[in-house]
């Protein structure tokens, strides 16, 4: 019998090697080589468990570690040989250990399956890809939180439907962005928890009559829990599903960040100015200063939501327990892993170095009346009914649209004719600065609001 392209893990029950194509179609090494670290750290575990186990002796479970750690440092080293016809990251390491140390290697697969290996090692990355996640967050947070303390006075307009509404503070504004941020951050903590539970021990659906010890295996690489149906740790994937939806969410908070920051950087609006690191120029147009960061966050928001839609359609057909299908789960999975992390990185690199142009802000909230809910509010105070007060301010709305001139901009015979209850005291509520430190609220747009805010958020990363 030829056997020569034959895997030798699993060749015994075929009687011809399979189809060159085949062999290529199927295997996953290509992309799930990225395991290998976690890969040598749960075979590790599980050897250390089978010495305890008595499965393994001593000398065996010495010689297994050694020569994982000896790969491990050949893959890193860039001399190990990847090969197509052994499939996937497992069966190279296990090959290349018996290579190694011999027959003691081919004992390592003792209680075990490739299916509750790989369950395992994706877990682990994600646990650590989500703690690098979790870490560009916080420090996106910090440089939005020296951003508005720096902003606290600065004004600018506040937008409804992209209309000037009222005026609020810089700093005010990207707090709300702060405040996105940590309930992304919670998310990910919360499925991290999810992450973090044991599937090493159902081997290949249904558990392993070997006397494991699953507490000890467990305890050795850091899980939180053990799981708890065979057939359940090999086959689901949601733990994947929900980070790609966790991740989903916070690439749509860096999309609208994104947009906001590709409006301010335009010429029509002139908010911010990004250094020339962030941005490119233009083949043709020797003017233009793109901002290329934001723009390409913005689109690659669309890959990781592309990532939780081709998982949840990935799942939704398979019966229990193990099906060839799940080879699709990895590269999605690491996609969106990998654009959420850069995406942040960029945003966090970004952000400290945003220039506000604060004279181009306050004059665009000076147009548009965006005071207007302010007299409305100071006639409410003189003891007319808000509905009232609501259409009154309207008529000063239209005439000043007709006029030219902003509500502070009239005089007090012009604003009396539309009541008589409006008196001196007026301009102090009209100006910009009587808008925002008159909303002196917790969650205000208030400077002192926004100084209490940042230092709240600070107390909340130091808490971390």
């Amino acid at each position: 019998m030829n056997t020569d392209k034959t895997n030798q893990a699993w060749g015994g029950r075929f009687s011809e090697p399979v189809d060159a194509f085949v062999a290529r179609f199927t295997a996953s090494v290509d992309f799930d080589r990225r395991l290998y670290r976690h890969d040598i750290m749960g075979s590790m575990a599980h050897a250390r468990m089978l010495a305890r186990a008595g499965v393994l002796d001593d000398a065996e479970c010495e010689a297994i570690l050694d020569g994982l750690q000896a790969i491990q440092q050949e893959i890193e080293a860039g001399t190990f040989e990847w090969r197509t016809d052994l499939e996937d990251v497992h069966m190279n390491i296990e090959a290349r250990l018996t290579e190694r140390i011999g027959i003691t290697g081919k004992k390592l697969h003792t209680g075990r399956s490739r299916n509750d290996q790989v369950a395992t090692d994706i877990r682990l990355w994600l646990r650590d890809e989500i703690d690098l996640i979790l870490a560009e967050i916080t420090r996106l947070q910090q440089g939005l939180l020296a951003q508005a303390g720096a902003g606290a006075e600065i004004i600018m307009p506040g937008f409804t439907h992209l209309q000037t509404a009222q005026p609020v503070t810089f700093g005010h504004h990207l707090l709300a962005w702060f405040e996105m941020l940590s309930r992304d951050y919670e998310r990910l903590q919360d499925c991290r928890k999810r992450v973090n539970r044991m599937p090493l021990g159902s081997a290949a659906l249904a558990g392993t009559t070997y006397p494991i010890q699953r507490q000890l295996t467990c305890e050795l690489l850091g899980f939180e829990a053990v799981g708890n149906n065979s057939l359940d740790g090999v086959s689901d994937r949601d733990f994947a599903i929900e980070f790609c939806a966790a991740a989903a969410l916070v690439m749509m908070h860096l999309s609208r960040f994104s947009e906001e920051l590709v409006l301010w950087t335009s010429a029509q609006f002139n908010f911010i100015e990004l250094p020339d690191r962030f941005c490119t120029g233009s083949s043709i147009m020797p003017q233009k200063k793109n901002p290329d960061v934001p723009e390409l966050v913005r689109g690659k928001s669309g890959r990781v939501f592309g990532a939780l839609t081709g998982l949840l359609t990935l799942m939704k057909g398979q019966p229990l327990a193990y099906n060839k299908d799940n080879q699709e789960d990895k590269e999605p999975l690491f996609d969106a892993a990998d654009t959420l992390r850069d995406s942040l990185r960029a945003f966090a690199d970004m952000i400290p170095a945003i220039r506000p142009r604060v004279e181009v802000m306050r004059e665009a909230a000076r147009r548009g009346f965006s005071t207007a809910t302010d007299l409305a509010d100071y006639l409410v105070r003189k003891g007319l009914p808000f509905r009232d007060c609501h259409e009154i301010v309207g008529h000063a709305v239209k005439y000043g649209v007709d006029s030219g001139k902003d509500l502070a901009e009239m005089s007090l015979a012009e604003l009396r004719q539309f009541s008589d209850q409006i008196g001196d005291d007026v301009f102090a509520v009209l100006t910009l600065e009587g808008s925002v430190n008159a909303r002196n609220h917790q969650g205000g747009t208030a400077p002192a609001q926004v100084r209490i805010a940042v230092q709240r958020g600070h107390e909340l990363l130091a808490s971390r």
